[in-house]
C-alpha cells in the first residue's frame, strides 16, 4: 500500500495527492501500512533541511512517539479502528511528502520563499494525524494503556505546539526579497549576500546552483499553463536571481554537470530515439504526463483518462481488454521528453499545445528577472572581452546556456555585445573553447537581429571554417546547424553557398557523421536550397547519391524525412530530378510512400513523384502506373493528410489516370479512336 519515495517522482513540490487507502482494506493491513509510512519518514531525520528545520524536527520526533504506540496497536480492530487508520494514513503520506520537498536537491529557494506555507502544512497534518488518534476507540481496539499514554501525549503536544517559521528562515526570506529589489532597481546586490542565502539553503556549488534553476524553469513551465499565472513573477524573479548567483559565484562549473556530465551522455542518447516514440499514440502529440498502462504502452495521461473515461476498457494501442484502469508515471519517458524539449527549444510544459504562448521566453517574466539577465549580459560580454582562457571559456558556456530556450535572455546578451567576442574564439586552438563559442553563437543566431552582427562582423567564414576544420565533432555539428540559421536571410544563402567547400562538407557530413551531425548537416543543404543558385553546387557536390542511401540504410522517420525535404527542394529543378532518377531513387520513395506512418514524409513523397513525373515523362509514369499499391496510398492521403498533401495526391493521382486512359485509347483500332458525333433531338 505505500510505496519508495521515487527520486524521479514527477509530482510538483508542495501537491499532496494522496487519498484515502480503500474502504475494503481490512484494519490489519492498514496498521501495517500505516507503521511502514512512520518508518519512511523517521528515515528523513539526517537529511538536511533547506527551511522549516525546527518544524520538520518536531514532526519527525513526533511521528517517532506515534510509531511507538503503533507497534502495540494489536492488528484486529472493527469499522471504527479502520476510518482511524485511514485518516492517519492520508496524513502521514502527505507529511512524507512535504518532507520530501523540504529535502529535494534544486528546490531548496523555492521551499523558503514558501516557508510560511511550508510551517501551515507542519502545522495541519500534525493536528489531523491527532485527531485521528483522538477517535480511535482505544478500549475497543485493545490497545495497552501504555499505548494509550503515548497516544494522550502525542495529541497534547500536537495541539500545543506552534509550527511557526524559524527566524534564521525569516530572515533569509528578507535578504532574498531585498537582493530582488536591488535588480528591479539596476543596483547589483552584494556579493556577500548572495553568497549567505545561498549557504544557508545549502547551494554551494555550480551544480547545486543549475539545479535550482532548472526546478525553477520546469515550476514556470506548469505555471503558465495555469489560468490564474500567480507564481510567475516570482518564479521568474528567482530565477533570474539564481541565473546571476550562478555566472558571477561559483567559478568552476562542477563535474557533474559539466560537459562529460550524465545529462550529457542522455542528449545523446536522443541521438538514436524516435521523437515520434515521444508522441502520445492517442493524441499525437508529445507527452506533458507520460503514464504507463498494465499492458505496458505509455501514453499521455490527460488523453488515456479521457479515453477512460469515454467507456473504453481496452489498451488503444493493441485492444486489449484492460485487468485494470490504473496508471503508473513514466519518469524515464518524461525525462526524455524534457531533454527533447530542451534540445530542441521547446518550453516541455507547454510542448503539448500547438498554439504555445511563448510570452515565456519572450519577456522576462517580472522586472527583477529582467534586471538580473541586463547585468548578467554585461558581466559575461566583459569576461569575453577581458577574462583569461578559462574565464572566457566560462562565459562562452554560460552563454550558451541562457540563450538555448529563452528568447529574451538571446535579445539581452546580442545587446550587450557578446557576438563580436565569442567569434573571435572561434579561432582559439582550444577545443573546449571552440565548442562552446559555437554553441553560444547557435544559439544567439535564432535571433533576429544577430545574424547581421555575425556576418558584419566576418562571421560567415569563422563559422564555415569551424565547419571544415573543428577541433572537435561536436563543434562542427554546431556550425552546421549555424549555417541553417543564417540561411533564413536570402543574402547570407549566396554568400555562404559562394565559400568555397561548404556545401561538399555538408553533404561529408550527411555521409559519415553522427546522427545530431547527419540532422545539422541535412538542415543546413535545405536552407541553403531556398536560393536557387546553390542548386548546381549541392548537384557537383553530389548530395544526391549520398541522400538517395541514407534513404536505404537508415531506420529513423525522422531522419528519412529530413532526406526527403531536402530531396524534395532538388527535385523543384530538372537536372535536381534527373539526378534523382539517375540514384534509382523512383522505387525507394514509393515504398517509403506505401509503408511510413508519417504525414510529413509521404507528403514530401508524393511532392517528390509529382516532381519526377513532370521531369521524368512517360517513362516515369508508366513505371508508377504499374505499381499496384501506390493508388491506394495516393488514395489514404485524400482523407488522411494536410490540404496540401491531398492537393498533390490528387493532381497525381489525375496525371496516372490521364496516362492510363490515353494509354488504352492507343491500343484501340483507329475507328474507336476517333470522336463519335450522336445527335439527339
Amino acid at each position: 500500500m505505500t510505496r519508495k519515495p521515487n527520486a524521479e517522482s514527477t509530482r510538483r513540490t508542495l501537491t499532496f495527492p494522496a487519498v484515502h487507502p480503500s474502504d475494503c482494506t481490512p484494519p490489519s493491513a492498514l496498521l501495517s501500512s500505516v507503521t511502514d509510512l512512520a518508518r519512511s519518514i523517521l528515515a528523513c531525520k539526517p537529511k538536511r533541511f533547506a527551511c522549516n528545520r525546527r518544524n520538520a524536527a518536531e514532526s519527525i520526533r513526533g511521528v517517532a512517539n506515534l510509531l511507538v504506540f503503533l507497534e502495540e496497536v494489536p492488528p484486529a480492530g472493527g469499522g471504527s479502528v479502520a476510518l482511524s487508520l485511514s485518516e492517519l494514513h492520508l496524513a502521514l503520506r502527505n507529511l512524507r511528502y512535504l518532507l520530501e520537498d523540504c529535502t529535494r536537491d534544486g528546490a531548496r529557494v523555492w521551499m523558503l520563499m514558501k516557508s510560511e506555507r511550508v510551517a501551515g502544512q507542519f502545522r495541519a497534518l500534525t493536528r489531523a494525524m491527532a485527531t485521528a488518534l483522538d477517535v480511535l476507540p482505544m478500549v475497543d481496539a485493545g490497545v495497552p494503556v501504555e499505548a494509550r499514554e503515548i497516544a494522550g501525549l502525542f495529541v497534547r503536544q500536537a495541539r500545543k505546539v506552534r509550527f511557526e517559521v524559524d527566524l534564521d528562515d525569516r530572515t533569509a526570506v528578507s535578504d532574498l526579497k531585498s537582493m530582488l529589489s536591488r535588480f528591479e532597481c539596476g543596483i547589483v546586490p552584494e556579493r556577500s549576500c548572495l553568497e549567505r542565502v545561498l549557504d544557508y539553503v545549502g547551494v554551494r556549488s555550480w551544480t547545486d546552483c543549475h539545479k535550482e534553476i532548472r526546478f525553477l524553469d520546469a515550476e514556470l513551465g506548469f505555471e503558465f499553463l495555469s489560468v490564474e499565472k500567480r507564481e510567475v513573477e516570482i518564479l521568474s524573479s528567482l530565477m533570474g536571481l539564481m541565473c546571476y548567483c550562478r555566472c558571477v559565484l561559483f567559478e568552476v562549473v562542477d563535474v557533474e554537470c559539466n560537459r562529460q556530465s550524465n545529462e550529457e551522455h542522455a542528449i545523446k542518447v536522443l541521438d538514436h530515439i524516435n521523437p515520434d516514440d515521444l508522441r502520445c499514440p492517442i493524441s499525437l502529440e508529445l507527452m506533458v504526463d507520460p503514464v504507463t498502462t498494465v499492458t505496458g504502452h505509455t501514453y499521455d495521461r490527460a488523453s488515456i483518462v479521457k479515453w477512460f473515461r469515454a467507456g473504453n476498457f481496452t489498451c488503444p494501442k493493441t485492444g486489449e481488454v484492460l485487468a485494470s484502469t490504473e496508471v503508473v508515471p513514466n519518469a524515464a519517458i518524461r525525462r526524455l521528453i524534457e531533454l527533447y524539449c530542451s534540445e530542441n527549444g521547446i518550453p516541455f510544459a507547454e510542448s503539448a499545445h500547438k498554439h504555445r504562448d511563448i510570452t515565456r521566453t519572450v519577456l522576462a517574466g517580472s522586472v527583477a528577472a529582467e534586471g538580473a539577465m541586463k547585468m548578467l549580459a554585461s558581466y559575461l560580454a566583459f569576461r569575453l572581452e577581458v577574462g583569461t582562457g578559462v574565464e572566457r571559456n566560462k562565459a562562452a558556456y554560460e552563454i550558451r546556456l541562457l540563450a538555448k530556450t529563452s528568447i529574451f535572455n538571446r535579445s539581452c546578451l546580442v545587446e550587450a555585445g557578446t557576438i563580436p567576442h565569442l567569434l573571435k574564439l572561434l579561432r582559439s586552438s582550444d577545443s573546449s573553447i571552440q565548442e562552446n563559442a559555437i554553441a553560444a553563437l547557435l544559439n544567439l543566431s535564432k535571433h533576429a537581429k544577430s545574424k547581421a552582427i555575425i556576418v558584419e562582423n566576418g562571421g560567415l567564414v569563422l563559422v564555415v571554417q569551424v565547419l571544415k576544420y573543428g577541433h572537435k565533432v561536436e563543434a562542427r555539428q554546431h556550425a552546421a546547424a549555424t549555417l541553417f540559421y543564417l540561411a533564413s536571410i536570402e543574402e547570407y544563402r549566396k554568400l555562404i553557398g559562394e565559400i568555397p567547400e561548404t556545401i561538399a562538407v555538408l553533404v561529408e557530413m550527411v555521409k559519415n557523421g553522427t546522427s545530431r551531425g547527419k540532422k545539422n548537416a541535412l538542415v543546413a543543404i535545405f536552407g541553403l536550397l531556398m536560393h536557387h543558385g546553390n542548386h548546381r553546387w549541392v548537384l557537383a557536390s553530389g548530395a544526391v547519391p549520398v541522400l538517395v542511401q541514407q534513404l536505404k540504410s537508415s531506420d529513423r522517420e525522422d531522419f528519412v524525412n529530413d532526406c526527403l525535404a531536402v530531396l524534395s527542394s532538388i527535385s523543384e529543378r530538372s537536372e535536381g530530378a534527373s539526378a534523382i532518377l539517375r540514384a534509382n531513387a523512383l522505387y525507394i520513395i514509393m515504398g517509403i510512400l506505401n509503408s511510413s506512418t508519417s504525414r510529413v514524409g509521404r507528403e514530401h513523397c508524393v511532392t517528390l513523384l509529382l516532381a519526377l513525373c513532370i521531369y521524368g515523362g512517360a517513362e516515369v509514369i508508366s513505371n508508377l502506373v504499374k505499381s499496384s499499391s501506390l493508388m491506394q496510398s495516393l488514395y489514404s492521403l485524400l482523407s488522411e493528410g494536410t490540404s496540401r498533401a491531398s492537393k498533390k495526391a490528387s493532381a497525381l493521382i489525375r496525371l496516372l489516370q490521364d496516362f492510363s486512359e490515353r494509354r488504352s485509347c492507343s491500343s484501340l483500332p483507329a475507328i474507336f479512336q476517333q470522336e463519335q458525333f450522336i445527335h439527339a433531338w
